[in-house]
Order: structure tokens, then C-alpha cells, then sequence
């Protein structure tokens, strides 16, 4: 499975984003898609998933009612919609991919194959 994550960039505190992730090869056995997001000196956090097949979703609190996340199955597309963007933010947006069925969605470690980043960066 190959992840293209696409759709940051530099916007100022209150406007809005819409990441995707798109997806390619063996899409058929992905269980979960993540979104994760790293700023600079910290830790990568977790901050939403979709599971493929029934669109089942989940959120960080830190990110509940911002953030929608969504997919298009035919595009074989993760969308991460961000709202009422705030300086706090910025990061390094990744997507991620889980084949396996796991209990624990938040983890980085469930998830197999990760795309490239896109930046956003939020100014006040």
C-alpha cells in the first residue's frame, strides 16, 4: 500500500484545510486509515481514524469538533477537513494505513504503511 497525503499549507488562525490521502495498491486489505501530526520537538500525536470498510470514526479530544474526517471509497481517498484552524496546529500532518485488525487505533504502531507528510502551518 503506497499513501500520497496532499493539501497544507500556510493559512492564518480561523480558516480552513482539507488534507487528503490517497491511496494505491493492495487498498482491498486496509482495515484503518490514521491521521497523526507531529510539531516540531514533540512527540507524533494522534489525531483521528476511519476504519475503511463500515466508516466507523474517531477523534483526539484535543481535535473533536475541528476536524472531520471522511472517506471516498472509489478514490480510494482519506479526507482530514480542518476547521477553526489555530496556531497550535501546526505540524506535520502524516496519513497511515492498518492492514490488521487492532484494538488500539491511536497507536502509531498499528498502523503498517505511513504517506510523506504535508505541512501546515497556522499563522495568528
Amino acid at each position: 500500500v503506497q499513501l500520497q497525503a496532499s493539501g497544507g499549507g500556510l493559512v492564518q488562525a480561523g480558516d480552513s484545510l482539507r488534507l487528503s490521502c490517497a491511496a494505491s495498491g493492495r487498498t482491498s486489505s486496509i482495515y484503518a486509515v490514521g491521521w497523526f501530526r507531529q510539531a516540531p520537538g514533540k512527540e507524533r500525536e494522534f489525531v483521528s481514524y476511519i476504519r475503511w470498510r463500515n466508516g466507523i470514526t474517531y477523534y483526539a479530544d484535543s481535535v473533536k469538533g475541528r476536524f472531520t474526517i471522511s472517506r471516498d471509497n472509489a478514490k480510494n481517498t482519506v479526507y482530514l477537513q480542518i476547521d477553526s484552524l489555530k496556531p497550535e496546529d501546526t505540524a506535520v500532518y502524516y496519513c497511515a494505513a492498518g492492514l490488521i485488525v487492532r484494538v488500539e487505533l491511536r497507536s502509531p504502531d498499528s498502523y503498517d504503511y505511513w504517506g510523506q507528510g504535508t505541512q501546515v502551518t497556522v499563522s495568528s
